[in-house]
């Protein structure tokens, strides 16, 4: 059984995810900063190591890699106002993930990011969400810069109603909502498909089960 690292191990997404891994016989490895969450992360299956993202650096990334096999970065800066938290977390914890992974000897290496952050941000934009947009592009392009074997998933507007394992999955795919556990269920997914190395894809919730809908975009 693999190793998985997820960076950002307490999130939402992240809590569906152990589950699923737990489930494909993977060992989530989960690294958060705060000790207060190694007790409902070890009921929910994941081993538990502490990594402060904003604070450490690439070598103490390497050392929480330790024995894994693959890196999720799922860490966010949250919904607040707090614009500074949209570079420390959201891009310089995606960095440091980056090189950490490096320094580990690990290859593979799946992002969460936001749909359309490609995309010129409207007028009007509040700075807040300027930053996240800034942070997210930044960080996939330095991932897809990077050389490893990299899957960025950009899921629409999340939500926190029942999985439905229903999806649409694709380049192309316009905004819409998405729950959290769907999203956890695609990265789960992408970790055992090799032919997902290397794309970029948008994802909300539609009507073609997961594994279906991975399986036509990289047959």
């Amino acid at each position: 059984m693999s190793h998985i690292a997820i960076v950002g191990g307490h999130g939402a997404v992240a809590r569906h995810l152990l589950h699923d891994l737990r489930r494909s016989e993977h060992n989530p490895v989960a690294l958060v900063r705060n000790a207060a969450y190694r007790a409902d992360l070890e009921g929910r299956g994941a081993e538990v190591r502490l990594l402060d993202i904003e604070r450490e650096g690439p070598d103490a990334f390497a050392a929480a890699f330790e024995g894994c096999t693959a890196v999720v970065f799922a860490a966010g800066g949250g919904p607040d106002g707090n614009i500074t938290r949209k570079r420390t977390v959201d891009l310089e914890g995606s960095l440091k993930s980056i090189e950490g992974a490096r320094l580990a000897g690990i290859d593979r290496f799946v992002q969460i990011s936001a749909i359309d952050v490609d995309n010129a941000v409207p007028d009007g934009t509040s700075e807040v969400w300027a930053a996240y947009v800034a942070a997210k592009r930044d960080a996939d392009r330095a991932l897809r810069d990077s050389g490893l074997a990299w899957t960025i998933l950009r899921p629409g507007r999340l939500t926190d109603e029942p999985a439905t394992g229903l999806v649409s999955l694709g380049d192309g795919v316009p905004r819409g909502d998405v729950t959290r556990a769907d999203v956890a269920a695609v990265v789960a997914a992408v970790l055992d498909h090799d032919a997902s190395v290397g794309h970029q894809w948008n994802l909300v919730n539609g009507t073609t089960p997961v594994h279906e809908a991975l399986a036509a975009l990289t047959d």
